[in-house]
């Protein structure tokens, strides 16, 4: 079965390509020659999500599922929120919202923080489909570790003494956000 990933994102295609059973092939907007940026103009992450999977689906006529994550920090009142990926501007630089983040919690002392990630699920049922997985944590005071990417070295998961970036790929899989989101639309294929 082949299922579209409403994403240009390789590093989330491999994460999630990695959970998938060997039966289902994982195609990539870039597979559907998609290279447009897809509307996120939501106020909230599932909204995104579903706006994201809608707008393939509407468009490229494939069923689909998308997803959205953010970081999101008690003592910031949840920023970055559904503007992680574009915090410290439009270019989407990780690092520039690391540091960013780690400056605007330079005075803090409360680092919880948690994230969540949603994927809506389009064309596979009557109705459209969301599921939720969050990993809560604290935002550590520097960046450890070189795997990952976005938020993963200021990350570190309750629990743990390690980083998201500090961990194995199927290790972060199995207690992360988007591994306990895929998880959930994997039983519902099944």
């Amino acid at each position: 079965m082949k299922i579209v990933f409403a994403t240009n994102n390789q590093n989330k295609v491999r994460e999630v390509q990695a959970l998938l059973p060997d039966t289902i092939e994982l195609l990539s907007l870039k597979d559907l020659k998609c290279f447009e940026d897809i509307p996120e103009t939501s106020a909230t992450i599932e909204g995104n999500a579903i706006q994201k999977a809608q707008y393939v689906y509407d468009n490229y006529g494939y069923s689909c599922f998308a997803d959205d994550t953010g970081l999101e920090v008690e003592a910031l009142n949840g920023e970055p929120g559904i503007y992680s990926a574009r915090y410290a501007g439009p270019e989407k630089d990780a690092e520039k919202n690391m540091q960013k983040l780690l400056s605007n919690l330079a005075t803090k002392n409360n680092r919880n923080a948690h994230f969540k990630t949603v994927i809506a699920l389009v064309g596979f049922s009557p109705e459209l489909l969301t599921f939720e997985g969050i990993c809560k944590g604290e935002i550590t005071t520097e960046k450890l570790g070189d795997q990952g990417f976005g938020y993963d070295p200021i990350f570190m998961p309750k629990g743990y003494q390690t980083t998201f970036a500090q961990m194995p790929l199927a290790e972060k899989n199995k207690i992360g956000h988007r591994g306990k989101a895929v998880q959930k639309l994997i039983s519902f294929f099944k």
